[in-house]
């Protein structure tokens, strides 16, 4: 169960990576080795390892996640996942919003916003993905993407729902391309971030996780995490090394 009021948290995305067994194997060595860490911890294996997973990390305090979930509740939506369905099988957050699927599936800040709401609807924690291209920021861009993408979720939600959510600033520039914000970057877009959240839900913005990803590393996740405003990260190739992923999870504090 993720704990109190800005906690650290380090959520490890697998993508569309590994068998079977390296799920289930890789599960177990972060269960085997979490216990004491100063954060909290989601995973977010492949659809199909998801029951797997789940298993492995029975009895621990490591959280699951889905990479993503449909837009609809349930019906003729071949290939699609319901937020329910995650539910369902152990799930208690989702990713929503990746820069990949906005890319890849065509989903607009319209299609996101109704995956919440859909996700909210099944008890999911969604973290919701925002994030610029790389002319996006070389033209000075970043503000008002990045504002765009956060308010379109926030001021469809009810008041009472912002609460639920967790933000995650991922510039696509720096997603599996070895490039990342500086310490400085990510916190300036996390602070604005922040201010977003306040201007729907004010008693909120102080207490909400707001996590950064985007090429993080053990050699750089204490530095990000240490800004005021970075309250963790979302880690995608490192994550599939256990010891890497670990020694990011120990580098929050």
């Amino acid at each position: 169960m993720i704990q109190g009021s800005r906690r650290p948290l380090v959520v490890g995305n697998w993508k569309m990576h590994g068998t079977l067994a390296e799920a289930r194997d890789r599960a177990l060595r972060l269960k085997a080795s979490a216990g004491g860490l100063a954060c909290d911890v989601v995973l977010a294996p492949p659809a199909v390892h998801l029951s797997a997973v789940v298993e492995a990390l029975d009895g621990s305090a490591i959280a699951v996640a889905g990479q993503d979930a449909s837009a609809f509740e349930k019906g003729a939506h071949t290939g699609e996942i319901s937020a329910a369905m995650l539910a369902d099988l152990g799930c208690t957050h989702v990713l929503l919003g990746h820069s990949e699927c906005r890319a890849a599936h065509g989903d607009t800040d319209a299609v996101v916003v109704q995956k919440v709401k859909m996700a909210l609807a099944a008890g999911l924690v969604p973290v919701v993905c925002v994030g610029e291209t790389l002319q996006e920021r070389e033209t000075g861009c970043t503000a008002a993407v990045v504002r765009r993408q956060a308010q379109a979720v926030l001021t469809a939600l009810d008041v009472a729902d912002v609460p639920r959510l967790l933000l995650a600033y991922e510039p696509v520039w720096a997603i599996g391309t070895g490039r990342q914000a500086t310490p400085a970057q990510a916190q300036e877009v996390h602070a604005l971030l922040r201010e977003c959240v306040a201007a729907v839900a004010a008693a909120v913005s102080a207490s909400m996780r707001i996590l950064y990803g985007g090429s993080v590393k053990a050699g750089n996740a204490a530095e990000l995490m240490g800004m005021p405003d970075v309250d963790g990260v979302l880690v995608g190739g490192a994550s599939l090394d256990a010891s890497e992923f670990l020694a990011i999870c120990a580098a929050a504090r």
